[in-house]
């Protein structure tokens, strides 16, 4: 990018500067830290970049233009000048009801996405009637028990006018076909059908633990909804590959790329070891990444995983179509720099990682809501925190060029350096067989660990400052209102559930679930099964415990 002999004189006028100008003010002032890093194990942060730290990159192969690649501009030529990212906020609340008047709420304030939580018996595949879901029905989202939940969510809200995000893992596909079986019941075709599922069961075994079945099962209901979208729903993101957990349970941004990246290379595996080629479902493969306070990392994060995507579909899957190189990606602000104590303090960091997300070039966007520490957030801060957004899109002029921080000497540096850091991650990983092996040997989780548990110590030690936690407190905090879900209403889901037992077609609904037993025994695509069954009236847990009896259960700890 820059003449030797340029290079050349700059490192001598940096020399110069260094003896004539800075060593005395360090002499007579010094500075605040001995060193700067980076946010979470991160690197150490120079004084000062020159052209001299992009010096050997060439420009054409290593940053290149917005929708080439190796994409690390972007995978669009005008990105947020064509159209803004899709602005989704995370809603689920409590019962159906709630939540569709939540997401009509939403719609009416300006988003252009909806994304879907769940309560954490449908993550598990439980009803909310199992023993297992006492206490929890409805409490960290919405309960689905059915298909007259999923169609009460979406009641007023036509599914060929939204584009909607689903953040459920082990039981996706339950959730998908029944919200295939809603588009059905509307009368829209699949083909017009937009959204995202998760999907990403292996990140759950690193980091959530919201898994059911063991992995191989698991891997094979992953392939078979690959194969059924691309033939029958294919606007449909039918995997979010998700880093964004990784991250929150305390890893490095390099470690949050490599891990994600690992777990996408085991997905395309399977599937093409499942005879499907790159090409087919490649390009529906998307990404979901956190976005941390430290706005720069965060950029060039971004940048390097879209940069390595390119790379590792190109040169490891021989893919062809630009499409499957492309690293498309959701983004969150993260939610454990969310601090009980000046929840106020939540909404600042919130967008300054927003900006982090829409410098890095993201296609979506949640930005959590102040309150999120504490409960399901109030419709205040779930304004706020779209507002937020707005702002960044109309205001801030963020939006207005294309990859703004490109050609900054630190960012170029640090994107440089993040991807080197990551694939040599990913060649310890394929040393060790591959990150489902990986996983089982513990190794992953031991990395992720013991990063955060440094960054703990840092903030206990008081090296790590977390404004209103460890500096800068308050004596006494104001009271929040918080979302509450009663027992009440946790009661009134379990009766809604009785009554679609009580009113369905018993038989027709057990004819379902054993042909879907018979399905999964075999070799067949389970999908049509699963859209059969769900629009049998047959229940999430109902569904779940038919693939149980067939593929067991992961046991927490065991080998995979």
């Amino acid at each position: 990018m820059f003449d030797p002999d340029d290079l050349a004189d700059i490192r001598s006028a940096k020399e110069e500067w260094e003896a004539e100008t800075l060593d005395p003010v360090l002499d007579r002032f010094g500075e605040r830290k001995d060193t700067f890093e980076t946010d979470t194990a991160g690197h150490e942060v120079d004084r000062l970049y020159t052209p001299d730290d992009v010096g050997e990159r060439d420009y054409r192969e290593d940053v290149g233009f917005p929708g080439e690649e190796p994409y690390t501009r972007g995978v669009y030529p005008t990105m947020y000048r064509g159209r803004l990212w899709t602005m989704r906020q995370y809603a689920g609340m409590g019962t159906a009801r709630e939540t569709n008047e939540r997401f009509q709420y939403l719609i009416d304030e300006g988003q252009t996405g909806l994304s879907m939580a769940f309560d954490l018996p449908t993550q598990m595949g439980y009803d909310s009637d199992n023993e297992m879901a006492a206490g929890e029905v409805g409490k960290s989202g919405v309960a689905i028990d059915s298909i007259h939940d999923m169609e009460t969510v979406f009641e007023g809200i036509p599914l060929d006018e939204v584009s909607t995000s689903m953040t459920i893992n082990a039981p996706a596909s339950v959730l998908l076909a029944m919200y295939i079986a809603v588009g059905d019941r509307q009368g829209v075709d699949r083909e017009e059908l937009r959204g995202t599922i998760q999907n990403d069961v292996l990140k759950e075994y690193v980091a959530r633990n919201t898994y059911i079945y063991p992995p191989e099962p698991s891997m094979r209901i992953i392939t078979d909804i690959f194969e059924f979208c691309a033939d029958e729903v294919p606007s449909f993101n039918t995997i979010s590959i998700s880093g964004y957990h990784i991250r929150e349970a305390g890893s490095s941004a390099a470690q949050e790329i490599a891990f994600t990246l690992g777990n996408g290379i085991e997905y395309v595996e399977a599937a093409t070891e499942a005879g499907l080629a790159v090409d087919d479902f490649a390009p529906q493969l998307s990404f979901f990444f956190a976005s941390y306070n430290n706005v720069l990392e965060e950029v060039a994060k971004f940048r390097a995983a879209r940069r390595m995507w390119a790379k590792i579909m190109d040169e490891r899957f021989d893919a062809d179509d630009p499409d499957s190189k492309q690293l498309k990606f959701h983004t969150q602000t993260a939610g454990s720099t969310l601090t009980a104590q000046q929840i106020d303090n939540n909404i600042v960091r919130v967008a300054y990682q927003g900006l982090a997300a829409v410098l890095g070039g993201t296609q979506s966007l949640h930005t959590n809501g102040k309150d999120e520490a504490l409960a399901l957030p109030t419709e205040e801060s779930v304004r706020t925190a779209l507002r937020t957004q707005q702002i960044l899109a109309h205001e801030s002029g963020a939006a207005d060029t294309v990859d703004p921080l490109a050609g900054s000497y630190y960012v170029e540096g640090l994107t440089d350096e993040l991807e080197e850091e990551a694939f040599d991650i990913l060649d310890t990983v394929d040393g060790k067989g591959g990150m489902l092996q990986a996983v089982e040997d513990q190794w992953v989780q031991r990395e992720v660990q013991d990063v955060a548990f440094e960054r703990q110590q840092e903030i206990d030690e008081g090296e790590r400052v977390i404004v209103g936690v460890n500096e800068y407190e308050v004596d006494e905090e104001p009271e929040v209102d918080i979302e509450e879900v009663t027992e009440e209403d946790q009661q009134r889901q379990r009766d809604r559930l009785e009554q679609v037992r009580d009113e369905r077609d018993d038989a027709a609904a057990e004819d379902a679930l054993s042909a879907l037993h018979d399905a999964a025994a075999g070799d067949d695509n389970l999908m049509p099964y699963l859209v059969d069954a769900v629009k049998a009236e047959a229940t999430t847990g109902e569904i779940c415990d038919t693939m149980r009896d067939v593929f067991g259960e992961h046991q927490g700890g065991a080998a995979l």
